[in-house]
């Protein structure tokens, strides 16, 4: 008891408060979404938002127990709560049931249970153990290809489930590594291939491989301020080149100009490698490399986008990046969402009466679309009242990460701030028509147990680590 009172009086109750803030918000409009004034009962289970009071009274009972478990339990059994996140993602490929093309639900009754969900807490616990761990180091390969496995494995077992949406959400833990010291040339990386990914589908791969090339002679010739070595290597280059085309032409090969370029970029990369570790160039090391995956990864984007994406979500992008038009087809939803929501204007329809939510124009509307409720009915100010309170909720939990003497628990504290921010911006972005439809709830807000449970789950177990921020895990 003693224990218990000593716990209570540490807890953090302004993020308490900002958690029911967003939950009780996230209710009303779930059932705004959902009201029918002819058929409300709160007596009928029937009713998402009956289901959503039951969710949220089974998320508080379990938040409860989370923040009464001793702060230990969470570091010592970390890799086994993660190794039983990822047994679930596996049974749910052969016995789970299908929703929306995605097989990643347990069917449990009328209940549905997601392990995706889940596995994210998984993965965060994972990850703060190793992080916590003695000497770990970000610079260290090792420790890199840990994370990177840890990371890798639920991703694809949620790729196999074709649930691209959760999958994407685990490039979040990228900001959690920058944050404890993984070199800022990854997040280089990173956002360099998500700009070569949209070039190529926007252009040709043809145009992105000599922008690459210009690119890296350009950046070559900034740092190292060598005109002669910059005119030799454009020359090797436009010259293995004309070579390689010509040989292919006389030899009715027939080569695609780009295999071409791609070819000899390839190898013109490992000649000035060789050139650069003669002469101990390390900076130039990063430039080479960055060219090789930067021509080696724009050439596989029209085999991934082909045979890897499902054609619904080639089309989202497509529409997206307006390379195809199409409102009353796969672009249906987020031209409703737009509408619905600007049609709230400065501060809403009202409580109740958002008639494109009511007549059933935005789909998934009490899901993945539930911010076209708030947008119609409480307009820009109660929008911005929203992002706000989840601003404040963010900026809360990395304040209290900040404060942490263990590591283990500064890393899971960043982990939480980290996915409740991805979730936020890629949710909102779709539902606005900057991002693409690919289906991830709204934190707090959408309808759905096991995304509020994993959430609440997710957000007391740093609580209780709160209370404990003086000791170290």
């Amino acid at each position: 008891m003693a224990a218990m009172l000593k716990t209570s009086k540490r807890v953090d109750w302004v993020i308490i408060v900002l958690y029911l803030t967003l939950v009780t918000m996230g209710w009303f409009s779930i059932f705004s979404a959902t009201y029918e004034p002819n058929t409300t009962d709160f007596t009928r289970f029937a009713h998402s938002y009956v289901k959503q009071i039951i969710w949220i009274g089974l998320a508080l009972t379990l938040a409860l127990l989370a923040v009464q478990i001793d702060t230990k339990f969470y570091s010592v059994f970390s890799f086994y709560i993660y190794g039983l996140a990822m047994l679930l993602l596996v049974i749910v490929l052969f016995v789970g049931t299908k929703v929306n093309g995605a097989r990643s639900w347990f069917e449990l009754g009328g209940f549905r249970l997601q392990p995706a969900e889940f596995a994210k807490l998984g993965t965060t616990l994972a990850i703060a153990r190793i992080l916590s761990g003695y000497g770990v180091n970000l610079r260290s390969r090792q420790t890199i290809l840990k994370l990177l496995a840890i990371v890798v494995v639920p991703f694809l077992l949620i790729i196999k489930q074709n649930d691209t949406g959760s999958a994407l959400v685990y490039a979040s833990f990228l900001l959690v590594f920058y944050r404890e010291g993984m070199p800022g040339e990854f997040l280089l990386i990173g956002t360099s291939l998500i700009i070569l990914f949209i070039s190529v589908l926007l252009s040709s791969l043809l145009y992105v491989e000599i922008g690459v090339l210009i690119f890296v002679l350009l950046i070559f010739f900034i740092i190292q301020r060598d005109l002669r070595t910059l005119l030799i290597a454009t020359s090797i280059i436009t010259l293995l080149i004309a070579l390689v085309w010509a040989a292919s032409y006389f030899t009715k090969l027939n080569w695609a100009l780009e295999n071409i370029i791609a070819i000899c970029s390839i190898v013109s990369i490992l000649a000035f490698w060789i050139w650069a570790f003669r002469r101990r160039l390390r900076y130039i090391y990063f430039l080479l490399f960055f060219a090789f995956s930067a021509i080696s990864f724009s050439y596989s984007v029209n085999y991934f986008f082909q045979n890897m994406l499902g054609t619904h979500q080639q089309n989202r992008i497509n529409v997206l990046l307006g390379i195809e038009t199409d409102p009353r087809g796969i672009g249906y939803n987020v031209h409703q969402s737009k509408v619905a929501i600007g049609s709230g204007g400065l501060s809403g329809k009202g409580f109740l009466e958002g008639t494109q939510n009511k007549g059933s124009f935005v789909p998934e509307q009490s899901t993945d679309f539930i911010f076209c409720t708030i947008g119609e009915e409480w307009g820009f100010i109660g929008s911005t009242f929203v992002l706000l309170v989840f601003g404040a909720f963010i900026a809360r939990t990395i304040q209290l990460a900040e404060r942490q003497r263990s590591t283990f628990s500064r890393v899971y504290g960043y982990s939480v701030a980290s996915i409740i921010f991805f979730h936020l911006f890629v949710n909102i972005g779709m539902t606005i028509g900057l991002m693409p439809v690919i289906g991830i709830p709204l934190p707090f807000f959408s309808y759905g147990g096991s995304s509020l449970i994993a959430f609440t789950i997710l957000v007391f177990i740093f609580i209780r680590l709160d209370t404990s921020r003086d000791e170290i895990l």
